[in-house]
């Protein structure tokens, strides 16, 4: 939904705000905070309704509605004293007050929330605390037997029902299942500033998730930077995975399988250029990262994949997360992975190239490769890869449950 008030546009869709025809750098819970308001634009609201809206249960200060209301009003033009967009109601909370035109309100929704896709209602996000007192976020959809996926980078668990990058995949495998995933920590709901980020820490904060949902036994998933997650995982409890599927994932990353100097270097150079465009206004370095995970994708794709990498996490977040992802080195542990194992790999694929879906089948004993029609590293909803995907997921798992009994998560 876009929401016009004088020379700013909040698009609540593809989490974007402009101001006089240019994007502009906002923090996602001023995000949140300004969405909501706008959205509840027709009374008072609480401060208390606020709180729970953007932060959920985490405990935080008024002090800190308090300072993301002041940076809400400076990103739209309006201060405390003049309060042309946002009002204080003193001792009451905070309203809307901006002459506000709207797009994308089907008839009768008016001012409020538009409706949530269909599975969305049924998530359940709750937050377990991992060994070093980093607070996790996870979530469970569907029922049935349970599915866990191996946390990844550039995730929201609440967003990304919203983005057309992600909703697929979790309205797919949810089908006749519980499907659980994460944040990982220092992305989406997860705590953003960890002060140890690390390839021991993802592992970490797997096994905590699942202790907290009390499985005994139960098939992994692990796409991209979650692969290599989820083999150590396999690895060190073997008698808890019944089966690993592992989706466009490596046994190495980019900086150890550099072969050449131009390869390390282009390595590096992701970083860098990580550092510099990820947080600016200017988006050209999130287009251009979008297009090498969605190379066939319509550009509006790579857009709205460019505005759910910048309130998934910051930029000194995502420069660490990318500096542990490529250098994962699961060689090793790959020979040791002794559970039934599906590797699904894209045939052309740009960002993680097909050699390391093969280098992972001729490590893993007894596994099958699949390989996939597409260049994208995430699939799209509308391609065949995307149903042949679903298909050799649904056929692997019928398999695992008709020879086990469905485990319970307790939620």
């Amino acid at each position: 939904m876009r929401f016009t008030f004088g020379d700013v546009v909040l698009d609540t869709d593809r989490f974007l705000l402009e101001r006089g025809g240019e994007p502009v750098h906002v923090q996602p819970q001023v995000f949140d905070v300004l969405s909501h308001l706008v959205r509840h634009r027709e009374r008072v609201v609480p401060k208390t309704e606020l709180l729970d809206a953007v932060w959920g249960n985490r405990f935080v200060t008024e002090s800190t509605l308090t300072s993301r209301i002041k940076t809400a009003r400076r990103v739209v033009g309006d201060d405390g004293a003049l309060q042309r967009v946002i009002q204080t109601v003193h001792g009451r909370g905070y309203r809307w007050i901006a002459e506000v035109e709207t797009e994308g309100i089907g008839p009768g929704d008016g001012p409020d929330i538009p409706p949530d896709p269909p599975l969305r209602r049924e998530q359940h996000i709750r937050f377990c605390e991992a060994s070093d007192g980093v607070r996790i976020a996870y979530a469970t959809v569907g029922e049935g037997p349970p599915l866990v996926r191996a946390a990844h980078w550039i995730t929201h668990l609440d967003y990304e029902w919203h983005s057309p990058v992600w909703r697929h995949w979790m309205e797919g495998l949810s089908r006749g299942r519980t499907f659980i995933r994460y944040d990982e920590r220092g992305c989406g709901l997860s705590d953003h500033d960890p002060e140890d980020i690390s390839f021991e820490s993802f592992v970490r904060d797997l096994e905590t998730v699942v202790d907290e949902l009390g499985l005994e036994r139960f098939p992994l998933m692990g796409l991209s930077q979650g692969g290599p997650v989820a083999i150590e995982y396999a690895v060190r409890h073997p008698e808890r995975v019944s089966r690993l599927i592992l989706i466009g994932a490596f046994a190495t990353g980019r900086l150890v399988r550099a072969g050449t100097a131009a390869e390390l270097r282009e390595a590096q150079m992701q970083g860098e250029l990580m550092q510099l465009g990820w947080g600016r206004d200017d988006p050209s370095f999130r287009l251009y990262f979008s297009s090498t995970f969605m190379p066939d994708a319509p550009p509006q794709m790579w857009s709205d994949f460019a505005a759910l990498m910048r309130r998934t996490t910051s930029a000194e977040n995502a420069l660490r997360l990318n500096n542990v992802s490529i250098a994962m080195d699961v060689r090793e542990s790959a020979t040791k992975v002794s559970v039934p194992t599906l590797i699904l790999h894209g045939r052309h694929e740009v960002r993680i190239p097909f050699s390391q879906g093969r280098e992972l089948a001729a490590r893993i004993r007894g596994s099958r490769l699949v390989p996939l029609d597409t260049r994208n590293h995430l699939l799209q909803a509308d391609e065949p890869a995307w149903r042949h995907l679903l298909r050799e997921i649904d056929a692997f798992l019928a398999e695992d449950e008709s020879t086990s009994r469905p485990a319970e998560v307790h939620r």
